[in-house]
């Protein structure tokens, strides 16, 4: 440790101690606190303001604009119960501008005499229009005049339990601990290139930002306090990638010898050309896994690009040199539909498949565990049972999983150390049907090499989007109507706001009733996540063959899925998903070369995100710009439809707005790893949660 950096540890108190040490706060807060990450004092000041609201003056009533959040204050002149839907409080207040009304759903009776008993009344909330006209609902107020806030006050991100004026005192009693000099590190002269602003002084104003900052700056995120954190925290993300590319380096794993002669008889077996895309990125593959070091290389292709051909010949590779493949994909009829082909492609070659889900029980689990455990089994397909304790491989030399995004670092870590043997570690190859941006790639997956399958195979057919209201739907079934009776086949997808399984499943169950009433000439299979595999596999059949015309289902058919013939496509509510969810669907279609279409039934009014999305949807068909579309729209936390994901949730750094930045901090994240590792590891502490997670893989 440099001079410098001792001395600094002597005030760096605030990293390690306890936030039970605080005023106020015992177990049970203690306990509700750490949900939320905050466990120490440090955690505390890096629990960062969602946003800011400006109570620093009185706005007069006359002047009140709709959708913004303002101080009011006036003389109460009525306090009543309104009767109608909903039976509510009802508050005029009045100044020399104007009236306002303040509505109150819930409220008690003690509540209620108190403001039919003050006449004056402050209040703090967002301006809508309701029956009354201007209307603010359940605002916060006081009925004593105070002095008005000399600050910006910040808005955090809570939970059940915690409130904001609780989180507002806990940030309160820390800046005061800095302020009698218990600070955070510094991080010494290798952030000077960032100004004079230290993590300190950033730090303190972005909790408690002075009246005279721009409020426009600070919701944007541009103020240099914040762009100063936002620095700080890619490069802790950044810096936990490259341990970890770092890591893999010095692992070992199993140096596969050249392709031979299966590899290319299962090239010649396929009954098609590979692209040059293709070509390239096989070949890519290849040299990762002649190396002594396990490969962990990411394979984005966009839908319908090839990729399961890409995970075909890298299996095979892998059976030539005496060791098994395991493929994990996330759904069960995923999973499947990868056993299915490959089967088809490797039983010629000799290879045997085996496959196993949660639903696998009884005597053809046992069957399948010990095919997999002698090594009779060359290639293992599955869903996450693929990880559990019985699963025991005899010689796994590779780990390719489908859709690598549904996985968390726990279960790739998992299924990774099943095929540990004497200190070598299997390759891995992860794939993706979702595009990712240039700029989340370089940043969220900078432990990975990463290869793109940029061209489609030919023959594929353009697929013509249409977005249509939902008050036009007996005219998108006779459309259906006629398609089906001049052979083609369609799928109807049913979206649903709430998750749960089981209201999806009922949502389709009835929409087929209701299109069997409609269209009782046309043969109609359902398809949803909770029918048996064997179920699944019979309806997909039966549509592959073409005996069901149109199959309902849920977003359960949105990967994995492919029926040639299928040539349209209605997304029921559309709006409620995202732009990569809605183009995996629709890449079920135009799969062959029938002239393809897909039919957006939304239900209108559509908010301004929405119709941003299904307008992308509409002009485009390229995954990468609809996924660059998508980021910009919803961020990296939402993109790919699945929180559970393990992609980062940052706090305050935006990588589409603080782009410019990654080019700095790449090169920081070199420097301070081969001169300053303490430096390095103190910044990982400080922002991410689990960063012993991210170094072990």
């Amino acid at each position: 440790m440099s001079a410098y950096d001792s001395a600094q540890a002597t005030l760096n108190t605030l990293d390690k101690e306890a936030v039970l040490s605080l005023k106020g706060i015992g177990p049970a807060l203690g306990a509700k606190l750490e949900k939320v990450g905050i466990r120490t004092l440090q955690d505390v000041l890096f629990h960062l303001p969602l946003r800011y609201e400006d109570r620093t003056f009185v706005t007069p009533i006359g002047q009140a604009a709709l959708s913004r959040q303002l101080v009011l204050e006036g003389k109460v002149i009525s306090c009543k119960i309104a009767f109608g839907r909903r039976r509510s409080l009802v508050v005029e207040l009045q100044d020399d501008t104007g009236r306002i009304s303040l509505r109150f759903f819930h409220f008690s009776k003690m509540q209620q005499n108190l403001l039919e008993k003050t006449s004056f009344l402050r209040c703090i909330g967002e301006v809508r229009r309701g029956a009354s006209g201007f209307e603010i609902y359940h605002p916060e107020y006081t009925t004593k005049p105070q002095a008005l806030e000399t600050t910006l006050t910040p808005i955090y991100p809570v939970t059940e339990g915690i409130t904001q004026n609780r989180i507002r005192s806990l940030v309160k009693q820390v800046l005061d601990l800095m302020n009698q000099g218990r600070v955070l590190r510094k991080l010494g002269s290798q952030f000077s290139e960032l100004g004079d602003l230290d993590i300190n002084s950033a730090i303190a104003l972005v909790h408690n930002p002075p009246k005279e900052v721009a409020l426009s700056e600070l919701e944007d995120g541009n103020h240099p306090a914040q762009q100063r954190l936002a620095f700080e925290e890619m490069l802790s993300h950044h810096l936990s990638m490259r341990l970890i590319r770092q890591k893999m380096l010095n692992l070992k794993s199993y140096p596969y010898n050249k392709p031979t002669s299966v590899y290319k008889n299962l090239i010649g077996n396929f009954g098609f050309e590979l692209t040059a895309a293709q070509r390239k990125v096989a070949v890519e593959i290849q040299k990762d896994m002649s190396k002594a070091t396990p490969m962990l290389r990411l394979v984005q292709g966009d839908v319908g690009s090839g990729k399961t051909v890409i995970a075909a010949l890298a299996a095979v590779h892998s059976s030539e040199n005496l060791l098994q493949t395991a493929i994990m994909a996330p759904t069960e009829l995923l999973a499947e539909q990868h056993f299915l082909n490959f089967s088809q492609w490797l039983a010629p070659l000799g290879i045997t498949c085996a496959w196993l889900s949660g639903k696998v029980k009884g005597k053809k689990r046992i069957k399948e565990l010990d095919l997999i455990a002698t090594g009779e089994a060359g290639v293992v397909i599955g869903t996450h049972a693929l990880f559990q304790k019985d699963v025991i491989f005899k010689d796994l030399g590779l780990v390719i999983i489908d859709e690598q995004h549904r996985f968390g670092v726990h279960q790739r870590l998992a299924l990774r150390e099943k095929g540990e043997i004497n200190g070598r570690l299997p390759h891995q190859l992860v794939m993706t049907a979702t595009p990712i941006p240039r700029t989340l790639t370089m940043s969220l997956y900078a432990d990975m090499d990463s290869s793109i399958i940029d061209e489609l195979p030919p023959g594929r057919s353009p697929i013509t989007t249409t977005v249509i209201a939902d008050n036009r739907r007996d005219d998108v079934i006779d459309h259906i109507e006629s398609a089906c009776n001049k052979g083609a086949q369609a799928y109807w997808v049913c979206t649903l706001i709430d998750e749960s399984e089981v209201l999806q499943c009922q949502a389709a169950e009835t929409t087929a009733q209701h299109l069997k009433e409609f269209l009782p000439k046309i043969s109609i299979g359902l398809i949803h996540g909770r029918m048996t595999s064997k179920e699944k596999s019979e309806i997909m059949a039966q549509f592959k063959t073409g005996k069901i015309q149109l199959l309902v289902a849920t977003t359960v058919i949105e990967v994995g899925v492919d029926v040639p013939n299928a040539s349209l496509m209605v997304i029921e509510n559309p709006e409620r998903l995202g732009l990569a969810q809605l183009h995996q669907l629709r890449g079920r279609i135009g799969r062959g070369d029938i002239k393809s279409f897909c039919v957006l039934l939304y239900h209108p009014p559509l908010g301004h995100v929405s119709k941003q999305r299904l307008s992308v949807m509409r002009e485009s068909q390229d995954g990468f710009f609809i996924a660059e579309k998508d980021l910009e729209i919803r961020g990296p936390g939402e993109l790919f439809g699945s929180r559970q994901s393990g992609v980062v949730q940052f706090r305050i750094a935006d990588l589409l707005r603080d782009s410019h930045m990654l080019d700095r901090i790449r090169n920081l994240a070199d420097n301070l790893l081969k001169t300053d590792r303490e430096c390095a590891q103190l910044i990982m502490d400080r922002w991410l949660h689990q960063p012993e997670i991210l170094v072990q893989v």
